[in-house]
């Protein structure tokens, strides 16, 4: 009897890593070994990432509204103990946009907590 191969399984494997592999430099694109070892590297990258992402994001809110409330006489500290304190139910995300894109409402914000 002769040997039994699953070939459609194990080619569509090798297609989808080749194929996720698309754009690597050299043999990280054409040699499945290297490709492998490449995409595994490049997922656990992407899945570390996603969430160093979230922290990147709110240590950028953090600068903008910091910068922001110190052109208006305060600091980020204050101004979010001020905040918390009248329960303004504004997150960083806000807060930062508002510093960057409307300035006047910025300060209207800043001045109600004072």
């Amino acid at each position: 009897m002769p040997r039994s191969v699953n070939h459609v399984a194990s080619r569509n494997r090798r297609r989808k890593i080749m194929k996720m592999a698309k754009g690597y430099f050299g043999a990280r694109s054409k040699v499945y070994t290297v490709a492998k070892n490449a995409v595994e590297k490049g997922l656990q990258y992407a899945f570390r990432d996603r969430r160093n992402k979230k922290r990147a994001f709110r240590r950028l809110w953090i600068t903008r509204i910091n910068a922001a409330a110190r052109l208006n006489g305060t600091t980020y500290s204050k101004l979010m103990h001020e905040l918390s304190q009248k329960d303004v139910q504004l997150n960083r995300k806000v807060l930062a946009d508002m510093a960057m894109n409307h300035p006047e409402t910025f300060k209207a914000i800043v001045d109600s907590t004072k």
